[in-house]
Order: C-alpha cells, then structure tokens, then sequence
C-alpha cells in the first residue's frame, strides 16, 4: 500500500499546502541558477561520541580516559587523520580529508546545548526546537525559518506557499520541520508518484470530498502538481563527477536529496538523518560499530557535496547530534550520555581547514560535571549564523527563529563567508 506519509503534515490529515498553483514547478526552475541558497541539514541521532569522531590527540588526558577505544595518533597504525597538529578525523572519515584540503570543511568543537538533560527524547526535541530546556515550543526552529522568510521567498519568485521549499528524507515529519509553514517528509521521490492509480484515485476522492472548502479549489492542482515532479525524476538517477552514494537508507537518502536539489523545485531546506549512534558497549576504535557508522556518514556526505558540484557554492551542510559522549569509557568499552559534541558544516561559502570554537580540556577539573566535553558554543550561535550569512536573514528575523535568545552577531563563530 502506498504510505500515506506523502500527503501529511505533522500527523495531521491535511493537504502539505494550500494554494499553490500548478504552474509553480515552472516558475521556480525559472528561478533556478540566481544563487539560490539551500540548506541540508544532518541529525546524527543517539549522540555521536564526538571525540572519537573529531579526535583531540594533542590531550594527554584523552588516552588516560580511555586505555581501549581511543584512536591512535596520527602516522601510526589506524591512527587519526591529521588535521591542525591538535585535532584529527576518525580514520574511517578519509572521505572528508579532500574537503578538509579544500577549505570546505569547518568543525565546531565542544558546542552544544547549555540544557543537562542526558535524555535523548529530551536533548533532540530542544536541539530541533531550538528551545533548550522549553518542552512546550510547538513547532521547529527550521519551520520557524520558513514561517519568517516566506513573503520574501513568495515576492523573489512569484509563486504561493510552495511545498518543496522544505523536504526531510524520512518516513515521518522530524520536530525541526512541524509547524504551520509547509514541508513534505518523504522516503525517496518515487513517493511523488504515488504509482498505483487506485491509490492515487482514493486520495484524490478525499480531498475532493473534504468539508473544508479551502481544499476543494486546490486538490487538484496539489495533484496536478506532484505528478509533474514525478514525471521530472521519473528516470534512473545518475549522480554527477563520479560521485558514489554508499547504498545504506542515509546515503540514499542524501542522494534523494541531491536530486531534488537539481531537479530546481524550488528546494531551500533539505533534512536526513544519520541513526544508531548511541554506543554504550563494545563502541570499538579504529574498527568497530562506530567506525562503521562513520564510514556510512563520512562517505555520503562527501558524495553529496561531489554530485552538487558547483552548486555547493551555494549550499551548505550542517550536521548536528543531540550531545556528546562522556569522556572517560566505561566498563562495557563503550560511552555513556555525555555533553559538549562536534559539528561540521561543508559548502562554499565555509571557512574551512579550521576547528571553531574554545577547546576546554579533558583535565577531571576541566570538565562538565567532572566527566563530559564542557559546552563552549551554543550550538544556537551556529544556527543563527548559517540563518543570518547563508540564508541571508537579517538578525531580527533570526530571533524570531530562536526564541528567548539573545542572536549577536558577535557570538558567531566566523565559520561563514557573508
């Protein structure tokens, strides 16, 4: 059966917009090749051990803390891949190094959320929210962005509210995408399709015969709409400049969204996630089921950003995760619920071949509670920098996307060109 997925928003039984005409496919490909932003977002869910992922081999404290999963220092076998004298990548993450080369890549080490919570459901809703230690914010702060910067986008392309601004490859809405703007989740753009002609057909019937009367002008067109773009990525997707996607759900996923980029619907928001990072046993060092992981991760970033080619000059990717590992492994030979992480954000317009942010230290007295990477960026001062110099809002606007706090641009970390 045909999931239905397709045609929800936030759980609700509702049209993903209202109003948008048919035409509106042609109106933003006119659009397309006028610098248009785009903005992908990764969520590596379980709380990625970030400093096995960005490895500080410069710390003496970090192999004391932890005599069997830390990764070797660099020119020794399996050791971290070099990166500033101080810190290095994971050695399963070599798919990042040529970024790294380039100045494409930039690292925000020891950031993160403020908020204790060492909970994941807890952690992740405030990171998607954007609220930390607020359960009652209702919708994402990417939705937010959306709801801000909506007449500026309808007025620059003379279109209604359309819905493949925002698209999340994954089988339900994530938290930072619900809200009132519109976005569509959906598994690949073969969901589009919705192939079978009974299924089509009964969806069809519904809207048709809904009691809102808002719906009956504009079904049909929604429909009208969804089976041009099915027609436009109904042929066999073949990445561009030799760029292989792993076959795992996120490197499809990533390579999904990698046509939809290309395809100039219109697309400014893109969502994936990266799963299972949450390794309190046997987490494994050079090889192991985090190695694995980010071999998976590292590798489908890096095939994205090669088959945008070009268009990375105006794209970027931010990865995120809801907090890090503690420092010291436990007795399982693996982590437990942690603090301070790393992010990393990728595009042209990145100040890359640089680790942002203060490093505090793993010194017992140095760390969060006596046991974590203590936070020293707020992850929100990274949002609303790729907010305000990539998406191009202006700080006022930004501090309506984040809620309760203080957006100053002096609290960016410089890892954006204007």
């Amino acid at each position: 059966m045909t999931s239905r997925r397709v045609f929800l928003k936030s759980g609700a039984m509702a049209m993903v917009t209202m109003g948008f005409a048919p035409s509106f496919l042609a109106r933003t490909a006119s659009a397309a090749g006028t610098g248009k932003k785009l903005l992908i977002t990764i969520f590596q869910r379980g709380a990625v051990d970030g400093l096995n992922m960005v490895v500080p081999y410069g710390e003496a404290d970090y192999y004391r803390a932890r005599p069997s999963i830390a990764i070797a220092r660099p020119g020794t076998a399996e050791g971290a891949i070099d990166l500033n004298g101080f810190f290095g990548l994971h050695p399963r993450m070599s798919a990042f190094k040529p970024l790294w080369d380039r100045g494409d890549l930039a690292i925000v080490h020891a950031s993160g959320s403020h908020d204790t919570t060492r909970s994941h459901f807890d952690a992740q809703d405030y990171m998607e929210s954007a609220t930390p230690g607020v359960k009652s914010t209702r919708d994402g702060w990417l939705n937010r962005y959306l709801q801000t910067a909506a007449d500026a986008h309808d007025a620059a392309v003379g279109q209604g509210r359309n819905p493949l601004r925002a698209v999340a490859l994954t089988s339900q809405m994530p938290r930072t995408l619900q809200g009132v703007a519109p976005a569509l989740a959906i598994g690949n753009t073969a969901d589009f399709a919705v192939a079978d002609m009974g299924a089509r057909t009964s969806f069809e019937g519904i809207y048709q015969a809904a009691q809102d009367q808002s719906l009956h002008g504009t079904a049909g067109e929604a429909f009208d709409a969804m089976r041009a773009l099915a027609r436009q990525t109904a042929a066999p997707y073949r990445p561009a400049n030799g760029a292989v996607y792993p076959r795992s759900p996120f490197g499809q996923a990533l390579q999904e969204i990698a046509r939809l980029a290309k395809s100039d619907v219109g697309l400014e928001v893109a969502f994936a996630e990266s799963t299972q990072w949450d390794h309190h046993v046997n987490q494994g060092a050079a090889t192991g089921q985090m190695a694995n992981r980010l071999d998976d991760f590292s590798r489908g970033i890096a095939a994205l950003a090669q088959d945008l080619g070009e268009r990375m000059a105006d794209t970027v990717i931010l990865t995120m995760s809801e907090f890090g590992r503690a420092v010291a492994e436990n007795g399982s030979r693996g982590t437990d619920h942690g603090h301070g992480n790393a992010m990393f954000a990728i595009g042209g317009s990145v100040k890359g071949r640089e680790v942002y942010g203060r490093w505090p230290g793993l010194k017992a007295d140095q760390r969060f509670e006596g046991r974590d990477l203590a936070v020293t960026t707020d992850f929100r001062d990274v949002f609303s920098e790729v907010v305000v110099k990539h998406l191009g809002a202006s700080t006022a606007t930004a501090a309506e996307v984040f809620p309760g706090y203080q957006v100053k641009a002096p609290a960016f970390r410089g890892i954006l060109r204007m």
